[in-house]
C-alpha cells in the first residue's frame, strides 16, 4: 500500500513539475515549448513556469487577453506569427520582464497601445510585420533602450516621425519596406535621421514612395533635397537640412557640383497657391547636400577659426610681453640716466672745494 501511494505521489509531482499541453512538445532540457501549427484559438495553459521559449505561429489566434502568459513570467522567446490577432490587451505582456524577442508578423493588427510596451521594456528584437498598423505609439523610443532589431515592413505606415526612432541608441536593424510612404514635407526629418543612422553603420532595407506621383517608386533616401525645398522653412527639420547648403557651395566652388534636376512646376510639391501640399512654400533656389560633406565642413570651418583665434591669442600675448620688456627697459634707462647725473653733480662739488683752499 505504501508503495503505491509512493508511486502516485511521484507521478504527480513528475507531472507537476513537467507540465506540458497536449497540443504541444515540450523540451524539458532546453525549456522549449513548441506549439506550432495546431490549430489553437488561445493561448495554452499548464505551462511549466521555467519555459524560456514558447512558439505559437501558424495557429487561429485571435487576441491576447490580459496576462496571457502569467504562468511563464521567465519568458525570453515569444513567437505569435501567422495568426489572426487583431486585439491586444493593454495588460497582455505584463510580467514578461525577460522577455527578449518577440514577433508579431503576419497578424492583422490595426494599432499598439503604448501600456502594452511598458511591460516589455527588455526587447532586443521586436517583429511587427505584415500587419495593418498605420502609427506608432509616442512612447515607442522610452520602451525599447535595448532594441536592435525592429521591423514594421508591409504594414500601412505613410509617415514616421523621427522622435520614434532617436531615442533608440542601439537600433542596428530597420525594415521599413512595403509601406505607402508619402514622401512630402513631413518625411525630411526621417530622411535626415535614416542618412545619420546608415552614416553610423545602420542597416535599412528601402522606403519606396507611394505618394506624391513626382516621388512614385522612388526611394526616400536618394531623392534629392532640392526637390523638399518648397517646404516651410520655419519647420525645425527643414532648418537643420539647410546646413547642406554650405556643402552645395563648398562643393561648386571645387567644381564637383552635379546638380540634380529640379522639381517640375505643377507638381505635387507645388506652392499653397498652386496647390496640393498646404505645408510648403514657393520654391526658392535649390540646394543640393549631402550630410556627411555637410559635417566635414563644419568641422574644417571649426578647426580653423580655432587656429585663427589661438594665432590672434599668441600675437596678443606677444604684443604685452614687449610692451613689458620695452617699458622696463626704459626705467632701467631713465635710472642710469639719473645715476650718471648725481655721479657728475658730485665730482664738480669736489673739483669746487679744491680750488678754495689754492685760493
Amino acid at each position: 500500500m505504501t508503495g503505491v501511494v509512493f508511486a502516485l505521489s511521484s507521478l504527480l509531482l513528475l507531472q507537476t513539475v513537467s507540465s506540458c499541453p497536449k497540443e504541444c512538445l515540450c523540451d524539458t532540457h532546453t525549456k522549449v515549448v513548441d506549439c506550432r501549427g495546431r490549430g489553437l484559438y488561445d493561448v495554452p495553459r499548464q505551462l511549466n513556469q521555467d519555459t524560456l521559449e514558447l512558439y505559437l505561429q501558424n495557429n487561429r489566434l485571435r487576441g491576447l487577453g490580459s496576462m496571457s502568459f502569467r504562468e511563464t513570467p521567465q519568458l525570453q522567446i515569444l513567437d505569435l506569427a501567422n495568426n489572426s490577432i487583431t486585439m491586444l490587451s493593454t495588460s497582455a505582456l505584463l510580467g514578461l520582464r525577460s522577455l527578449k524577442v518577440l514577433s508579431l508578423a503576419n497578424n492583422s493588427i490595426r494599432e499598439l497601445d503604448r501600456r502594452l510596451l511598458v511591460s516589455v521594456r527588455n526587447l532586443t528584437i521586436l517583429d511587427l510585420s505584415y500587419n495593418t498598423i498605420g502609427g506608432l505609439p509616442g512612447a515607442l523610443a522610452d520602451s525599447f533602450h535595448y532594441l536592435t532589431h525592429l521591423s514594421l515592413h508591409y504594414n500601412r505606415l505613410t509617415k514616421l516621425d523621427r522622435v520614434h526612432l532617436e531615442a533608440l541608441g542601439n537600433l542596428k536593424v530597420l525594415q521599413l519596406k512595403g509601406n505607402p510612404w508619402r514622401c512630402d514635407c513631413h518625411l525630411i526629418g526621417l530622411k535626415l535621421w535614416l542618412e545619420m543612422f546608415a552614416f553610423k553603420g545602420g542597416v535599412v532595407d528601402s522606403i519606396m514612395c507611394v505618394q506624391p506621383q513626382l516621388m512614385l517608386e522612388r526611394d526616400l533616401r536618394h531623392i534629392p533635397y532640392e526637390l523638399f525645398h518648397s517646404c516651410m522653412i520655419t519647420s525645425y527639420s527643414y532648418l537643420f537640412a539647410n546646413i547642406h547648403y554650405l556643402d552645395g557651395k563648398h562643393r561648386m566652388l571645387s567644381g564637383q557640383l552635379h546638380p540634380s534636376p529640379r522639381a517640375p512646376s505643377g507638381s505635387d510639391f507645388s506652392p499653397p497657391g498652386e496647390g496640393i501640399l498646404p505645408e510648403c512654400e514657393p520654391k526658392q533656389r535649390p540646394r543640393p547636400a549631402n550630410y556627411r560633406h555637410a559635417i566635414a565642413t563644419v568641422v574644417i570651418t571649426g578647426v580653423v577659426c580655432g587656429i585663427v583665434c589661438l594665432m590672434m591669442l599668441a600675437a596678443a600675448v606677444y604684443g604685452c610681453a614687449y610692451a613689458a620688456i620695452n617699458a622696463k627697459y626704459q626705467r632701467e634707462l631713465k635710472q642710469k640716466a639719473k645715476e650718471a647725473s648725481v655721479v657728475e653733480e658730485r665730482k664738480n662739488i669736489e673739483r669746487e672745494e679744491k680750488k678754495e683752499p689754492l685760493e
